[in-house]
This record gives structure tokens, C-alpha cells and sequence, in this order.
């Protein structure tokens, strides 16, 4: 007699994913790669007259001017941030948990808002010169004083704007070290400093180096503090070749070499992450062991947290409100809210998208193990690595080749012509700021996707929900914290954006970034802090809320 044997089945660790949403995402990735592949296509494309007489007069520039303004903002958010977060975790000191948070709040002023706010007040005719000339009784000529607008001052501005980057990364490194470590480099004869180097600073290395690479993505992209400073990078070729000299080729080009850049960067920061090998093993409690500093000592670490804080945020508001207060926009009335209002509306309309697309693309990450899924998730946020001046030259090509197709359609299809669609309103803006910042929602939104257990899927599915509605009734309640993060980041970080704005914002369409920008241009700096100020008061509120939340150590690490 045969014996039937029972027939188990087999249950996958989750459903698979429904065609349309593998399509979605896939489809979203490539709409949010395209821009770069258009730079990237373009290094292929016939040499223009344009681009000869760049690459033979300025381009060496260029490479020289990047290259400096790397190397010291390396070094300048290397020491800045991996001081005070070292200080700030290891040390105790009057005061050393408000300079836990407070020491990211540089991040809300803008690069090039900094530079105004130091301009005016270090220039001939600013306070302190005048100061000078009045103590010492000097005339024109009579004293050397060095310039803040030179490619020092722009290291100088950039440093101060982003060692916060290098600060996050290297806290949260520090604060996962443990006690038995640091006992250890005790026990063999390591004082503070030798602990530090040779033990904690390794640990951390790919963090930091994660941090620099960041700051310096960041720098590589900046055109505001350059272009006021008179320094020529790439970004201020970019946008030569866009605007004056009118060839688009010539300009995609120098944003295909520019990109080379920051692909660099990616690997250099890559091989260093892959070829650490300092793991932390230990489970014990972390960090009970600290540095209780007295006297002198307190008075050093309370210097080194005090001195980026002030130069880096407390000196720049306070010169941009006294402005504001004293000067500020003559045009403060319609015009002004007008400039509010188109900067929240972009703000506000790539937030809410951004955050939804990244639902979307998280949740077909999770839902599915396949190397699809994978690929697209990792190609969807390529655009945080690229320049905003390169983002709007790699939109403006097929999107303004797409807007010439569409009003061709449907003037053969009406008779009329309906103009530019997409590039002549706000569509192509938006489009560019998500390509921009589109990673930075969805890597808020996958840490808390990690953070919802695997069980709640189990739930949902023994309640008879598929995918689709487990992602709204089930996941996205549970992420509205990080959705809400999400949103915050991308908004703030909009409400700074220029390059990309600058390009392509539709005719008379004006941001508060532009204005600022506009006004100083013009040597306007009185003008300009209203609007300046305005966007790093947005900035503040979002920033204090998330770095608290962010820095605290889990578990009660802290005394």
C-alpha cells in the first residue's frame, strides 16, 4: 500500500510583489537616473568650438580651484568635526549637552548666506575695519588686511557651513565604541590623547571619512559662495557656458568632468569603508568611563565647542538680523510674501512628493528580495551625489526636447499653440529638486522601514491585506515619524537650494534663495538678509527637533 505523504506548503518569507508596483518602482528609478545619464551621454557628443576654448583657457582653472577648495574644506571639517564630537562624547563639561545638538546648527545657514553675513562685515567699509582704522589711527593702505573673497574665505565659509556632516557621523561612531576598548588602551599606558589616536580614531574611520565625502559632495556643488567670491570652479562654468556663452554642450560637458569628480569621491569614501577592519565586538554598557574636566581643561573644551557654533551660526544670524532690522528689503511688503509663497509652495509640493515616491520605492525594497528592486532603490538616489547645476543641465535637455514634442502635438491636434508646458511653470523644478534630494527621504523612510518587525507583514496577511493595503493600513501609520523626518529634511533643504533653482525657475518666478542671491550680486547685502534670514529661520526649528533626536545616545550611554 502506497502511503500519500502530506503535502506541506511553502511559505514565502513575504508576497511577491505585484507586477504594477515592480514596475513603479523601476520606472521611478529610471525618471530619477535620467538626468545624470543625459550628462554622462553627452562626454560622447562632437567637441563644440566652445569646449576647445575652455579646455585650452580655463579649464585648468577650474580642475585647480576645485582641487584647493577640496583640500582645505577636507581639512577644515576633519578638525572641526571630529574634535568637537570627541569632546562633546567623551569629555563632561559645563554645558556639554546643549553643544550636543547646538553644534549642528550651522547647518541651517546656507553657504552663501554665510558669505554675505562675512562680507559685510569684514570688507573695507564693514565694522571691523573701520574699527581698526579708528583704535589705530590707519588710513587706506596703511595696514594689510586679508580678503574674504578668495578662495581661502570660501574654504573658510564652506568649513564652517558643513563640518556638521563630519560632527553626525563621527558622535555616532564615538558612541558606539565601548568602555572595554578604551580600558584597554588605558591599561597599556594611553592617556587621553593616545586612546584617542589610537584607538577611537581608527573605529571611526569610516564614518569620518563617509562625513568628508559628504561635505565634500556638497562643496563640489556649491555655486552661490563661489560666484559672490569671485572664485571659478566648475559650477561657476557650468553656468558660463549655460548663460553667457549659450552652448549646452559645451556646458554638459563640464558637468560630465565635474560628475567624474564626485564619482571619485564615491569610490575614495567606498574602498575606505570596505577595507576597515576595526569592528567593535563588545557588548558591554558603552561609555560609562569619561573625562570629567576641571579648570583650564573645561575652559579648552569649552573654547573648541564654542568657537564653531559662534563663527559658524550665532556671528552670521546676528549680522543677517541686525540687517534686516536696520536696512533690510525695501520691497518687504507684496513682493516679499509673493517670494515666501513660491519658495514654501516648491518646498511644500516636493516634500509631500518625495516623501510618497520613497514609500513607494522603500516599500518595493522590502517586499521583495529580488536584485531588481535592489538596483532600483540604489539608482533612485544617485541624484544627492550630483551637483545642482549638473542636475538642471541634464533635466533641461530632454525635458525642454519633451515640451517642444508636446506643444507640437497638440498645436497639430487643436490648432493652438500652448507654449511650454513643463519648463515654462514649476514642473521641471520640482523634477530637478527630486532627483536633488530624493535620497535624502529615502533613507529616512527605509530606517524606518528596518525598524517595523517582520511580524507585522505576518499579521497583515493572516488578516487577508495584500501588499498595497498592508503598506497603507498597516506600514505607513507606523511611519509617519519618519515620513514626517523625511518631509522636514527635504523641505529645509530646498528652501537652501540654488544652482538648480537659479537655472531653471520659470520666468519671473523668484525663491527667497534668489533674491538673497540677486540683491548681494548686485552689492545689495542690506537687502539681501531679509530673504536670507527668512530661509534659515525655516531651517531652524526642523534642525533643533531632528539632532536631538538624532545624537542621543540609546540605551542611557550618557550620564
Amino acid at each position: 500500500m502506497t502511503r500519500i505523504q502530506p503535502v506541506t506548503a511553502v511559505q514565502s518569507p513575504g508576497w511577491p510583489l505585484p507586477r504594477p508596483l515592480t514596475v513603479l518602482a523601476v520606472v521611478l528609478a529610471a525618471v530619477l537616473a535620467l538626468p545624470v545619464l543625459v550628462v554622462m551621454f553627452n562626454l560622447t557628443a562632437p567637441s563644440s568650438d566652445t569646449w576647445s576654448h575652455l579646455a585650452s583657457t580655463v579649464l585648468p582653472e577650474y580642475v585647480r580651484n576645485s582641487l584647493l577648495l577640496m583640500l582645505g574644506v577636507a581639512a577644515g571639517v576633519t578638525v572641526g568635526g571630529v574634535t568637537t564630537a570627541w569632546i562633546t562624547t567623551m569629555c563632561r563639561f559645563p554645558g556639554h549637552r546643549v553643544f550636543e545638538w547646538a553644534l549642528l546648527l550651522p547647518m541651517a545657514v546656507p553657504a552663501y548666506v554665510m558669505a554675505y553675513a562675512y562680507t559685510d562685515l569684514l570688507q573695507f567699509a564693514g565694522p571691523v575695519q573701520s574699527a581698526l582704522r579708528e583704535w589705530m589711527g590707519w588710513k587706506a593702505g596703511d595696514y594689510w588686511f586679508p580678503d574674504v573673497r578668495s578662495l581661502g574665505g570660501a574654504v573658510l565659509m564652506l568649513s564652517l557651513v558643513l563640518y556638521p556632516y563630519v560632527y553626525l557621523l563621527a558622535r555616532a561612531a564615538f558612541l558606539e565604541q565601548s568602555d572595554s576598548m578604551l580600558e584597554v588602551a588605558r591599561v597599556s599606558g594611553y592617556g587621553p590623547w593616545g586612546s584617542f589616536r589610537r584607538v577611537a580614531l581608527p573605529l571611526a574611520r569610516p564614518g569620518i571619512v563617509a562625513g568628508v565625502a559628504l561635505a565634500l559632495m556638497e562643496t563640489l556643488a556649491d555655486y552661490g559662495t563661489v560666484s559672490y567670491f569671485g572664485v571659478q570652479t566648475f559650477t561657476t562654468g557650468i553656468f558660463r557656458a549655460w548663460f553667457s556663452l549659450g552652448d549646452h554642450t559645451a556646458a554638459a560637458q563640464l558637468s560630465a568632468v565635474l560628475l567624474g569628480f564626485v564619482f571619485l569621491l564615491l569610490l575614495i569614501e567606498r574602498l575606505s569603508r570596505s577595507r576597515a577592519g576595526f569592528h567593535n565586538a563588545s557588548h558591554r554598557k558603552r561609555l560609562r568611563n569619561v573625562y570629567r574636566l576641571r579648570g583650564w581643561r573645561a575652559a579648552l573644551a569649552l573654547l573648541f565647542c564654542v568657537a564653531p557654533l559662534v563663527f559658524g551660526f550665532l556671528l552670521p544670524a546676528g549680522v543677517m538680523l541686525h540687517l534686516a532690522l536696520t536696512s533690510g528689503d525695501a520691497q518687504f511688503g507684496a513682493r516679499y510674501l509673493m517670494l515666501t509663497r513660491n519658495t514654501v509652495t516648491l518646498a511644500a509640493v516636493t516634500a509631500l512628493l518625495a516623501v510618497l515616491l520613497a514609500l513607494v520605492v522603500g516599500y518595493a525594497a522590502r517586499a521583495t528580495r529580488s536584485p531588481m528592486t535592489r538596483i532600483a532603490n540604489r539608482i533612485a538616489g544617485l541624484g544627492y551625489a550630483v551637483p545642482g547645476a549638473v542636475i538642471a543641465v541634464g533635466v533641461l535637455i530632454p525635458v525642454t526636447r519633451l515640451d517642444h514634442l508636446l506643444a507640437g502635438w497638440i498645436e497639430a491636434a487643436t490648432g493652438s499653440n500652448p507654449g511650454l508646458i513643463l519648463t515654462g511653470g514649476i514642473a521641471a523644478l520640482v523634477y530637478a529638486y527630486l532627483v536633488r534630494f530624493f535620497a535624502v527621504s529615502l533613507q529616512a523612510v527605509d530606517a524606518g522601514l528596518a525598524k517595523i518587525t517582520p511580524s507585522m507583514n505576518d499579521a497583515a496577511r493572516s488578516l487577508g491585506y495584500g501588499p498595497s493595503a498592508t503598506l497603507a493600513r498597516v506600514h505607513a501609520p507606523l511611519l509617519w515619524r519618519s515620513a514626517l523626518s523625511a518631509g522636514l529634511l527635504v523641505f529645509v533643504d530646498v528652501m537652501k537650494e540654488l544652482p538648480a533653482t537659479f537655472v531653471m525657475r520659470p520666468f519671473n518666478f523668484d525663491t527667497l534663495a534668489v533674491q538673497a542671491y540677486n540683491l548681494a550680486a548686485d552689492e545689495r547685502l542690506a537687502e539681501a538678509s531679509t530673504a536670507a534670514l527668512t530661509i534659515v529661520l525655516a531651517g531652524l526649528l526642523p534642525l533643533i527637533l531632528l539632532s536631538r533626536m538624532i545624537l542621543r545616545p540609546a540605551g542611557g550611554a550618557q550620564s
